[in-house]
C-alpha cells in the first residue's frame, strides 16, 4: 500500500469521524429536547445545558454517608 493511499484512507476516516460527531451532536440535541419535557411542561434549555455541563465537571465533594450529605446540604 502506498503512502498516498494510506493518507487518502486516513482523510476519508477523518471526514467520516467528523460526520459521526455532527450526527451525535444532533442526536444529543434531540435527546435533550425529549428529556427536557415532563408532565408539568418543558424545562428551559439553558437549565438542561447547565446540568449536562455540570455532570462533566469533577466532583468537589465526596459523600460517605447519608448523614454527611444532609449536613453539607444544611450548611449550603
Amino acid at each position: 500500500m502506498s503512502n498516498q493511499t494510506t493518507v487518502d484512507k486516513l482523510h476519508k476516516l477523518d471526514l467520516e469521524l467528523k460526520d459521526m460527531k455532527r450526527d451525535v451532536g444532533i442526536l444529543r440535541s434531540f435527546a435533550i429536547s425529549i428529556a427536557g419535557k415532563d408532565l408539568e411542561g418543558e424545562y428551559r434549555p439553558e437549565f438542561v445545558h447547565e446540568i449536562l455541563r455540570a455532570t462533566k465537571e469533577k466532583a468537589v465533594y465526596k459523600f460517605t454517608t447519608p448523614k454527611a450529605f444532609l449536613k453539607d446540604i444544611e450548611r449550603a
